[in-house]
């Protein structure tokens, strides 16, 4: 297993660097000078020089592009023109945020859905399967930012019009009295923002889970050693998640890699409606700025955790099936 999990990494690197020179090259044929934003209007054109002089932006592409790959490796991010910071230290204030709501979302919708395709599957054909599988489709149909609106309008603007006794915020990741609370109070604070982004990404992701889940199940549901576990008269219960859900993993393992650029993704959108102060709101921010050292840096950890995911989706192959040896 590290043999294998060494050679990933190692032929993750090509992969990486090519997908830092697309997105190098994407950016800069992208429309627009960052010395436009950097620059106030009427600055003589000596100044704009000088400017762009001080951020390297005088130097051919070529120089440039080299220069940022080597900073990269050396772990230097890079200046973000914007928010005039380091990114490292733009993405030590975002990153956490960003990684609680997709990893939130991750874990209920993989465990949301799972729930929902072996119930679906147990109840083959019956009123309780086609209820179930007509708002699979219709969360699996929705853009992520359309339902995010619409659960603002609902549970929070609705709520307070309808004299509701339980109002959440539509923005934000904290109120502004977070740092005068408690530890309690803190937590709940933070919850209670937390509960509609990560419901809008729950809902359109576990769509998909419990699709693949009800295939994997009643593919599983067919097979000879489940007809004997039932022929032995062992409790429905237990034949269904003691002994078929088990073997239905794989297909939900196969997603669980395939999923990650659909998080992210997704996360960009839902992070905007809901200003929510995390990477993919920050991503926007950058684009709208023309902040290329973000932009560059952020998208390229989007890639690596991407393929740290797809690595843990095999990893998890060999545990979830011992008949798996990836050597």
């Amino acid at each position: 297993m590290r043999r294998f999990v060494l050679r990933r990494i190692l032929f993750a690197l090509p992969l990486l660097l090519a997908v830092a020179t697309l997105l190098f090259g994407l950016v800069e044929l992208a429309p627009g000078d960052p010395i436009d934003v950097l620059a106030p209007p009427g600055m003589s054109e000596d100044v704009r020089e000088q400017v762009r002089a001080n951020y390297g932006l005088d130097q051919p592409v070529p120089v440039r592009y080299v220069r940022w790959i080597g900073s990269f490796l050396r772990g230097d991010l890079g200046f973000s023109y914007s928010r005039d910071q380091p990114v490292a230290a733009v993405f030590g204030q975002v990153l956490p945020n960003t990684l609680l709501l997709t990893g939130t979302a991750l874990v209920l919708a993989f465990v949301l859905g799972a729930a929902i395709g072996v119930v679906q599957a147990a109840r083959q054909n019956t009123l309780t399967d086609a209820g179930l599988n007509l708002v699979v489709l219709v969360f699996y149909s929705v853009p992520a930012f359309w339902l995010g609106v619409m659960l603002i309008l609902v549970f929070s603007y609705g709520a307070s019009r309808w004299g509701w006794p339980v109002q959440l915020p539509a923005s934000g990741a904290v109120g502004v009295d977070h740092d005068l609370l408690g530890l309690g109070g803190r937590f709940l604070d933070r919850l209670r923002h937390l509960i509609l982004p990560a419901a809008t990404l729950v809902l359109v992701l576990a769509a998909g889970v419990a699709r693949y889940a009800r295939s994997g199940m009643l593919e599983v549901l067919r097979t000879d050693y489940v007809r004997s576990a039932r022929a032995r008269g062992l409790p429905a219960r237990t034949v269904l998640w003691g002994h078929a859900f088990p073997n239905s993993l794989l297909p939900l393992i196969t997603i669980l890699g395939l999923y990650l650029p659909v998080l992210f993704s997704g996360a960009v959108f839902v992070e905007t409606v809901f200003a929510w102060p995390g990477m993919g709101r920050t991503m926007v921010d950058a684009v709208s700025t023309r902040d290329y050292p973000l932009i560059l840096s952020g998208s390229l950890l989007f890639s690596v955790l991407v393929v740290l995911g797809n690595l843990a989706a095999d990893v998890l192959y060999a545990v979830a099936d011992p008949r798996v040896r990836h050597e």
